[in-house]
């Protein structure tokens, strides 16, 4: 095996203890008070810690800094005494998956810098899906792209009937080449074939037909029905719940390590593709995409 290989995907590891280990090329994230970030909102009670997507005026959209707080708010609360995380948004949307005016910036990066984007991209959700405590995602609004992974890979999905749920980056010229690894192993390829593919929508008791939301339920009992579901799993053994989770991430260790790369590798490339350049700019301007890559002469 490469042994660039091998170091990009001990750097999407983490040990024991839930210690991020250095992302490749030394970059690292350093360590923010609770009451420095700008993007998230933390709050502790009862043995539950909230964590709030703070990011209401552009639908919670993923932003470098959102992406880099919200890596650490989860290893902020991997280490205190909480046991149950609770995972949600601010406003009328859940998350809009990545930032697409600033995406429009991103054609004056470099390679290197598309490839630590993906990077930080796969490492909150490995984060979220090696995390050694219970989480429950409570999804008020639409999860679409990375929002939808960030919904569904929760141990508990619970979403108002209006949630609406989606990976639709081949509309914008997007490869969602990260989360199809995550959405693999919940709904299995055909149906992952499908949803990256069509980039269509899912209602919440679709969804929920699908195995991607636990519940439904009415936005104003929401956050109430999740904060009961964490009080009854508090009565649960710690230590036994954690090793559930551990030994369970440890099935698809191996396999997902070496997936990741592979999803690192496209998704930083097709940040530099001609198709995407056009798809965000389409967006941005509401009008129909015309892929330079229907130009193309075979």
């Amino acid at each position: 095996m490469d042994p660039s290989r091998r170091t990009a995907k001990a750097n999407l590891r983490y040990d024991r203890q839930f210690k991020p280990t250095e992302l490749l090329r030394g970059a690292s994230l350093k360590e923010k008070p609770m009451a420095r970030f700008e993007h998230i909102l933390s709050q502790s009670a009862n043995g539950v810690r909230t964590i709030t997507l703070n990011r209401p005026d552009k639908r919670n959209a993923l932003s470098p800094a959102l992406i880099e707080e919200l890596t650490l708010a989860l290893g902020e609360a991997a280490k205190c005494d909480c046991g149950v995380v609770i995972l949600t948004g601010a406003g009328s949307a859940f998350c809009a998956g990545l930032d697409m005016e600033l995406l429009a910036t991103t054609s004056a990066r470099t390679p290197e810098e598309h490839r630590l984007d993906s990077e930080n991209m796969a490492r909150v959700l490995r984060t979220l899906y090696d995390f050694p405590k219970p989480v429950i995602a409570a999804v008020n609004g639409p999860a679409i792209a990375g929002g939808m992974i960030l919904a569904t890979i929760p141990d508990f999905t619970l979403a108002t009937p209006e949630a609406k749920f989606g990976l639709n980056e081949v509309r914008v010229g997007f490869v969602p080449a990260i989360a199809a690894s995550f959405l693999m192993r919940q709904v299995g390829e055909k149906r992952t074939r499908e949803l990256l593919l069509t980039g269509r929508l899912l209602k919440a008791h679709e969804a929920q037909e699908m195995g991607l939301v636990t519940q439904i339920v009415a936005a104003e009992e929401l956050l109430q029905t999740a904060r009961a579901l964490a009080q009854t799993l508090l009565m649960n053994s710690p230590q036994a719940m954690s090793a559930v989770k551990c030994l369970l991430a440890k099935h698809a260790r191996r396999r997902l390590d070496e997936e990741l790369e592979d999803a690192i590798q496209v998704n930083a490339l097709q940040r530099s593709a001609e198709d995407f350049k056009e798809g965000v700019e389409a967006f941005l301007q509401r009008r129909r995409a015309d892929w330079p890559s229907m130009k193309v002469k075979v």
